[in-house]
């Protein structure tokens, strides 16, 4: 089901955790950005976004630790074109002690309009056992942070429905 309306300017709130301008090889046949770059873009911003709370390479390659993306669901709502700017923005709304659930939203800056959202459920993950694991307390205290943070913005989340963390 298609999510109640969000203007780009509902999201300003929200960090920016990416931006690209789309390139000409993302073309596909209906001359727009095909449908397998989507995910590849909230990727991209998603090494970006767990920056915020400290996962970064350096923690990574320190401890030994990683993570998982568990679930995904993409909303598409308006067509990305090659040359359009879009901006990648996070919202974060819930932690286990080892998943979280989180939004991302394609803003399409060319165009004003949003492009898409993208949901996902991710787990940290012990890279020696290969399973997911808890959050250290130090990038645990920070990612509730900002959850207590998203979780006053006034504006409903506009979930599937069918993930949780």
């Amino acid at each position: 089901m298609k999510p109640a309306p969000i203007s780009p300017e509902q999201l300003e709130i929200l960090p920016v955790v990416y931006r690209l301008t789309i390139p000409p090889e993302y073309r596909d046949r209906m001359n727009h950005m095909n449908i397998r770059w989507y995910l590849a873009l909230y990727d991209e911003a998603g090494d970006e976004m767990y920056k915020l709370w400290g996962e970064d390479p350096d923690y990574y390659a320190h401890s030994g630790n990683g993570g998982f993306d568990l679930e995904h669901h993409i909303h598409y709502l308006n067509e990305v074109l090659i040359g359009d700017v879009v901006a990648v923005r996070a919202r974060l709304l819930a932690r286990t002690p080892k998943r979280l659930h989180y939004l991302m939203f394609m803003v399409n800056e060319t165009r004003g309009n949003l492009s898409s959202i993208f949901e996902c459920v991710h787990a940290h993950a012990d890279l020696q056992a290969r399973r997911t694991s808890p959050y250290p307390p130090e990038l645990a205290a920070r990612l509730d942070a900002i959850v207590a943070e998203h979780a006053r913005i006034t504006w409903p989340a506009p979930v599937c429905g069918s993930m949780s963390a």
